[in-house]
């Protein structure tokens, strides 16, 4: 597809993204980085994202599932490749093949994967799992020195990693100090000390700014590489300078009069209390700005913020440009990032949505064309 044929367009800004892991590099000193570029990079580009941070020198990369890990493999991403969710018993030997790491959590999936990587006389890296109060996926702490010592017994097999997750990073540092103590306390039942290449790593996007003692031998940054920040403001200043790498546009179609007193959009949810200009825009919620943010969003056209009026529709939408001069069909119209003086953040669209920004990454970037830059 040509930029010409394209009305709403995200531009990737892979500078940005490189500069982000940089501020991220300088904040964790010696621990390694797990570039988290699962669901497609958040929205940004899978394999994009992943060859920008790899030209940065990244060498780890976590991603959600096995087809993830086989497409970096396939694009010629080198380095160890997490698969977080682990695998399906019957894709061990795409793991093996494609040489991803996985993470494991039940005893079926590391046999099958022993088994696998013995058919193909090799031998597969795995990250053990351990359930610390996140309430998801991993073993028990009782369970995990068992799996530690039946990882060793297995010729297919060694432990390259040993992980969990805090739950609770961006808003609770005692409980958060409680998930790290639990984790520290199995990784020393289990004999894992960071020595022997065995790599300990649960901090997350929040915990690397919150948390610094949790960095280990390696942080798993996310939403952070993108630009946004897990936590509330006033913990920001400890890792300054994120920069957004996504932006949304769209142009505007058509501007029409209203008289006062028009109903705009099914529903007539919004009707204008005075003579109004209206710009019509050619994005709605198939495109992933969804109907929630009918009558809440706002949008920047001319450098200036004009209100999402009426229901949002499937492709459609319109915005209130009365108080904007000369706004013309072909106009730019910002639904997120900056434009002249001002910004429309992902965590402002999170806030109108009622979600947060990881959501509105995915969204947008998943359902509209990409540009990169840089």
């Amino acid at each position: 597809m040509v930029e010409a044929a394209v009305f709403n367009r995200i531009d990737v800004d892979l500078a940005a993204l490189v500069r982000n892991y940089r501020r991220i590099e300088a904040r964790v000193g010696e621990s390694r980085i797990m570039a988290v570029v699962k669901s497609d990079a958040y929205g940004h580009g899978l394999v994009p994202c992943a060859r920008a941070l790899a030209g940065a020198g990244c060498s780890v990369f976590g991603v959600a599932e096995v087809d993830e890990g086989v497409a970096l493999r396939e694009s010629g991403v080198d380095g160890e490749i997490v698969t977080l969710l682990g695998f399906p018993a019957e894709a061990a030997l795409t793991v093996v093949r494609h040489r991803l790491s996985p993470v494991v959590y039940d005893m079926a999936g590391i046999e099958a994967l022993a088994a696998a990587a013995a058919a193909e006389k090799v031998r597969t890296g795995v990250h053990l799992k351990v359930d610390c109060g996140m309430g998801r996926l991993g073993v028990t702490p009782a369970e995990a020195p068992g799996f530690v010592r039946r990882i060793a017994e297995l010729d297919g097999l060694f432990l390259a990693g040993i992980l969990s997750h805090f739950p609770m990073a961006d808003t609770s540092r005692e409980e958060s100090r409680r998930n790290l103590e639990c984790f520290r306390e199995v990784c020393g039942a289990a004999g894992v000390n960071g020595e022997g290449g065995v790599v300990r790593h649960m901090a997350n996007s929040a915990a690397i700014i919150r948390e610094p003692d949790a960095a280990l031998d390696m942080v798993r940054p996310g939403i952070s590489l993108y630009g946004c920040y897990s936590v509330e403001p006033r913990d920001r200043g400890l890792l300054p300078g994120l920069e957004p790498v996504m932006r949304f546009s769209t142009r505007v179609v058509q501007v029409k009069n209203f008289a006062a007193g028009s109903g705009i959009s099914y529903g007539h949810t919004h009707v204008t209390g005075r003579e109004a200009v209206v710009a019509v825009l050619p994005v709605g919620y198939d495109d992933g700005y969804l109907r929630k943010l009918s009558n809440r969003a706002e949008v920047l056209i001319r450098g200036r913020r004009a209100p999402v009026i009426g229901r949002v529709c499937m492709n459609a939408c319109m915005a209130d440009v009365t108080d904007i001069a000369g706004v013309s069909p072909g106009d730019e119209a910002v639904l997120m990032g900056r434009q002249g003086d001002d910004e429309i953040t992902a965590d402002e669209v999170a806030a109108w949505l009622d979600t947060i920004s990881y959501e509105v990454l995915c969204l947008f970037g998943g359902r509209n064309e990409r540009f990169y830059h840089g």
